[in-house]
This record gives structure tokens, sequence and C-alpha cells, in this order.
């Protein structure tokens, strides 16, 4: 640490009776970051120290706060660890895990362009982390190189929370848009709003910036980029480098989609997406070192935005994704560019001890540490147990509904299949319980959308509705059927019941009661009931009550019920009276044929009331008849008037 300024009077200081600072490592607009020596646990860690003049502004001790408590509540290996948080009489200031490194930014200025497994490997360590933070409701607000730290034993991490908020805050106004512009989300630009996909949006431009070898946005002016952002397409990163895959095309214009519900949903959709790439194309994430060139400088962060964690040791080279296997070869490379003289037997010397020493952190702390969850869906919990226990993991069960997955199966895992995980990490394997209980009340004589919503709340999908005419006002329900999965007998719950979810339903809907047409003329009767769906027949009837050609009655429905929109029905008509045999009287007396024809239910022309007879009516029943019309012995019907012909001889 020769090269630190020695002019900070914090340099030498104990903080808090506990923090040795022994130099300084960068400085931004907000805080400064030393490294110190933790003496109570005799570690290095990374102390991060408000500024005086913000002291006294309780805005930026809260944010300050916020970060501790933020980072604090995250696990993961990708995000930069908070151990401490506290207040040194004036003095506000964070307590982090200590990375030698060098930020993604200075990698992106001495590299410009990233290989592709460099941007696969960095990319899927901050998806992971950020899948964390997300996970857990945090946005982190401030995603940008600038806190993306590689450390040299490999280690990449996201850090700076100081920006993030939980996501059912997500309004940001004033100072709270503090992003760094270039990678400000649209919706932070036109609205002041941010959530996961906001973030999800800077991952995209980093990721353009990573393959592209420079940022889709330049202006003289912060407002002229933000402005581009509002209003352009992030282009494909293939226009400036033709190398890049269309796989990763695709991803980088679906993460910065102007509208976020074009997006994905949050940095674990992407990172899923991410690691089908990494299938596709056959490249993997890689270990990631940096390695330092001598001297330790103090960096001032005057670039960047307010507030950095920027770990740096030193001056380094770009960090290259490797995956040579002879250590001796890279060495000895290292050891020439940083000029180190010395024979064959030091190169020896260096080679054991570094692998000595990569082979103890590798499978002490690093990714030799880690398993990946395996993926356990469709199996039993047994049989997960097993395959979980063979990757040195211990298995929880965790019983969930699920209307997808057959009871006893397993869904899934919390963490999810393919996170690296600490050995003998405990793994959530969640296993299906079916589909659960639905208790719906009495549905009779609600309205159809009532019950249908009420149906749709309960995951059960009406199949089936049917319409009947019924004493019950139109559009209300008469009748629900419930068929549960894997029986095929249908449950009434008309007046409420018990069924799974998942279930299907049948609606009997009423239509309101059949048109009365009874005595209406048929052809008006038929014209109205099909204007309501019915298809209508015809059948005669005689009726002595009913006039010739109105209608008696609608016909019974065929077994009976009510009947359904669509249904034939039958119309009685009226042909009247039933036609009666016409007595044959003929040769009778007048009078014994006006008497017999007016029984028979017949008028009588003439009648013999008003009969002139030649001979007076005194002779009336003397007269017998000669002819009649119509004939005797024919059907007519009663009321039809028989016209009778006298014979005007008194002795036959």
């Amino acid at each position: 640490m020769n090269a630190t300024p020695q002019t900070d009077p914090l340099i030498g200081r104990l903080v808090d009776s506990r923090y040795r600072v022994r130099g300084r490592i960068a400085r931004g607009g907000m805080a400064t970051v030393y490294v110190a020596t933790d003496l109570r646990l005799e570690r290095r860690v990374a102390l991060k120290v408000m500024h005086g003049h913000l002291s006294d502004d309780t805005v930026f001790q809260n944010r300050f706060i916020q970060e501790a408590r933020s980072a604090a509540r995250l696990a993961d290996p990708h995000v930069v660890n908070v151990f401490d948080q506290g207040q040194d009489g004036e003095m506000a200031y964070l307590v982090m895990e200590y990375l030698p490194g060098i930020t993604l930014r200075e990698l992106l200025r001495e590299q410009k362009r990233l290989t592709l497994p460099q941007t696969i490997t960095i990319m899927d360590a901050i998806l992971s982390g950020l899948s964390a933070a997300h996970r857990a409701g945090i946005v982190h607000r401030d995603v940008k190189p600038e806190n993306v730290l590689l450390a040299e034993d490999g280690r990449i991490k996201i850090g700076d929370f100081g920006l993030a908020r939980a996501t059912s805050a997500n309004t940001a106004t004033g100072q709270m848009l503090l992003g760094t512009i270039a990678y400000l989300a649209p919706e932070l630009v036109t609205r002041g709003t941010a959530d996961a996909r906001s973030d999800i949006y800077a991952l995209g431009i980093m990721l353009y910036e990573m393959l592209a070898g420079e940022q889709p946005y330049k202006g003289e002016q912060p407002m002229q980029i933000a402005y581009q952002h509002a209003t352009h397409s992030v282009p494909r990163p293939s226009v400036k480098n033709p190398s890049v895959p269309e796989q990763l095309d695709e991803l980088v214009l679906w993460a910065t989609e102007r509208s976020p519900e074009d997006r994905p949903s949050d940095a674990r959709e992407m990172l899923e997406r991410l690691r089908e790439i990494e299938k596709q194309l056959g490249v993997f994430p890689q270990v990631v070192r940096s390695t330092p060139t001598g001297t330790k400088v103090v960096v001032d962060d005057s670039l960047d935005s307010d507030e950095v964690t920027r770990v740096m040791p030193g001056t380094f080279t770009a960090p290259s994704v490797t995956t040579e296997v002879d250590n001796a070869t890279r060495l000895r490379r290292r050891t020439h560019r940083n000029a180190v003289k010395g024979g064959w037997l030091l190169a020896v010397v260096l080679v054991l001890a570094a692998g000595a020493g990569l082979a103890g952190w590798w499978f002490g702390s690093g990714p030799g540490s880690l398993v990946a969850v395996p993926t356990v869906a469709g199996m039993s919990f047994d049989d997960a147990e097993d395959l979980l226990a063979g990757n040195t993991l211990v298995a929880r069960r965790d019983d969930v509904h699920s209307l997808e997955v057959p009871a006893g199966e397993a869904i899934g895992t919390d963490p999810g299949p393919g996170e690296l995980v600490d050995r003998d990490s405990a793994v959530t394997v969640q296993i299906s319980a079916g589909p659960a209980t639905a208790e719906l009340p009495a549905l009779q004589d609600r309205a159809r959308a009532e019950v249908e919503s009420l149906l749709r709340e309960n995951s059960i999908t009406v199949a089936e509705t049917k319409n009947y005419f019924t004493s019950f006002a139109a559009d209300r329900v008469v009748r629900v059927y419930v068929t549960q999965a894997g029986s095929p007998d249908p449950v009434e719950c008309t007046e409420g019941c018990s069924v799974l979810q998942g279930s299907t339903a049948e609606l009997r809907v009423s239509l309101g009661p059949l048109p009365d047409v009874a005595g209406t003329p048929a052809d008006e009767a038929a014209k109205t009931l099909r204007n309501v769906g019915m298809e209508v027949e015809e059948t005669r009837e005689y009726s002595n009550d009913v006039a010739d050609d109105l209608v008696i009655r609608v016909a019974d429905r065929p077994g009976g019920g009510s009947w359904q929109q669509g249904e034939k029905l039958t119309l009685v008509v009226s042909d009247g009276p039933r036609p009666v045999e016409v007595p044959n009287v003929v040769g009778e007396t007048v009078r014994t044929a006006v008497d017999r024809l007016q029984s028979a239910g017949f008028e009588v022309n003439p009648n013999i009331e008003d009969l002139e007879l030649p001979l007076g009516g005194r002779y009336w029943d003397v007269y017998r008849v000669q002819a009649m019309t119509p004939d005797g012995g024919t059907l007519q019907r009663p009321g039809t008037t028989v016209s009778l012909t006298p014979q005007f001889q008194p002795f036959g």
C-alpha cells in the first residue's frame, strides 16, 4: 500500500474500537471506501464511510442504512456481503467483505469488447445475484458495470444496494433518480417508477456493451441519452460485432424492450433463458481471474454515479476467462508479463504453490465447494430425497396443492434446479398434494355471470351451459352439476357442495317461461315460438270449445321436464267440433224429421215453426219429407243446417 496517499486523516485510525483503517481504496460522491482490519475477527474488510458533509442529511443517512439492510437481507454468493453498520461519533460507516480485484467498468475500458465466454460468465453471475434480490422483493435501481466486482480469486459479485428499495415502494422522483443515465430504463425517464424489470433493462444495456464494445446510445448531454432510451429501440449488438450469436442478440432485445411488460419479469426468468442459450452454444461460465501488476492506487470515482463500493487493491490487467489446465504455462506467462526474474526452479515452486492455493480455494470456498441443485420434477419424494442426497444436499418436504401435477409427484425445488448452493444445504422439495377442495355455496336462482365468476375463483371450469324455459326469471341459474377429475359421474351442486379445484361444471340456465300461445292463430303461434329458438310442428284435434285453426295447447314434452332451447315442440290446433252422422229423415213426417235433426245437433231449414203449408199449420205432422240436403247418413259438423223438401200430399 505504498501508493496510498497518507494525507487522509482516517488512515491508521481505529473506528468504533474495532476497525483499523489501513488504506484508501476508492472515493465517490457519497462515501469513501477503505481497506481495514477487523481486530475482533482478525480479517480484512472494506470500510465504507459516509462523507462528513452528508452526516447531518437525514435522506443520505437513511440511504446509507438502507444499503446495509438491503444487502444484509440477501444471502447469495454473487452479492457483496455486508457484515456491519454503525456510527462512530458523527461518522456513519458500513463494513463489507473485502474483494481484491477490479470492476467490470475497468475491464471494459481495457478490453473494450469482451469475448463470448467472458460475457456469459459475468452475465450468469450477475443474474444469479440479482435473482436473489428480486426473489427477496428488492430492486437494485443502479445496475451498471461500476457496481460489478471481479475478484482476484474468480468471484463475481454485484454491490452498491444504496438505491435499493422494496418492490412495493417503486416510485422514484427527484434525488431518487440517481442511476447512471446510460443504463436508465424508459419508465424511470418518463414516469419515475421502477421495479425488477427496470433492473432487467440495465442488464440488457450492460450485455449490449460487453458484446458490442460500446453503449447503444451516445450524446453530449445526459438528457439526450435519456431521450433516446425513452423513444428508441436498442439495436442488435451484432450490428457492431457480427460474431455475436443470434440467441444473445434476441436476449438483448428482450431485456431492453421499452415497455416493461414485454421484458423478462425478473432476473430469474432472464437467467433461465441465458442458461438455455449456454446449452445451445456449448459455452458455459468459467472461472474469471484478474492478475495484479504491482502498485496499489487510489481511484477517484468522479466519473461514476454517487454510490460506489469498488474494491481496488491495485492496477490490474483484464481478467480473462480461461479453460486452460496447464498451470505452469499460465504462471510462466504471468511471470513474464510482470518481469519476474528467476530460473526454472522458481517457476516450479510458483506452480506448486499456486496449484495448492487454487485447489484449497476451489474446494474450500470457491465454486468447487458448491453443488448445483438437480431437477426432481415428476419424482416421488423418496426418489427426490435420494437424488439430492447423492449430490450432498438435504431434502425438506413441502406439500402444496397443484392443479397440473398429480398428487405425490415433485413440482420443483427451492432453490431452483441448476442453482449453486453449499454442500449439505437444505433444499425444499415441493410435493403436489393434488387439487385443493373448494366449498361452493347454494347457486340456484343466482345470475349466470355471478355463478360463473364464483366457479372461476375456485378454479372450476364451466364446460357447458344449457338453456331451458322454466318458471325462473331469464338468465338465472336453475341447476349446477360438477364433474370432478377422475370421476365419470357429475355431482349436483345446486344447493352447494364440496368439490376439488380443477373440476368442470355444467350450468342449466333459465330462459324464462315458454311463451303462452293457447287461443292464438296457429301461424302466429308458430312464429312466436320460432323467434325464441324453438322448432315447431303441428297436429290438429277436434274441439267443441276452441274455434277452428286456433291453438288448443302445446303438447307435453316427451319424458317430461322443461323445454330446452332448440328442441322441437308440437302445437295442438283446433279442427272445430267432431262431425256426426246426419239422420236420414226422408219419408218421415216433417215434425218427426225436425225433431230428430235438432236432437242430433243440426239446424233445420226451413224451421217447422215458420213452414207455410198449403193446407195450414195444423197439418205439419201429416206432410212427409220428400228430400234433404245434405243427405242422410253423411258426416257433418254439429250446427250444420239441413234443408228439407216436404211432399205436399197428406195422403200417400
